[in-house]
């Protein structure tokens, strides 16, 4: 009980200390979870709406860097852009 009780406190705390790293990380777990659910039954909303959620969280991670960059600013833009373009081309691959 007291480790989910340390858990809860520490997902309070840094959603806010850091909410717009909290943001992105929801974001990217929902988009882990909706492309093993698409996985399992291939069916095309899950997977538009998993390619949403990503292109959702590249862009905030760009304008988060563009507004406070962080000492690993290079790193978190080129994840973000690789990202943003392997989602990209998941929208187009579909249309």
């Amino acid at each position: 009980m007291r480790f989910w009780h340390f858990w809860l406190n520490s997902l309070f705390l840094s959603s806010q200390h850091e909410p717009a790293h909290f943001i992105e990380f929801v974001m990217l777990v929902l988009t882990i979870l909706l492309l093993g659910i698409w996985g399992v039954t291939q069916e095309l909303p899950y997977m538009l709406l998993c390619l949403s959620y990503a292109i959702g969280a590249a862009i905030s991670m760009l304008v988060r860097e563009a507004i406070a960059p962080s000492p690993q600013a290079r790193i978190s833009r080129l994840i973000a852009l690789l990202l943003l373009v392997i989602s990209l081309y998941g929208f187009v691959d579909f249309l």
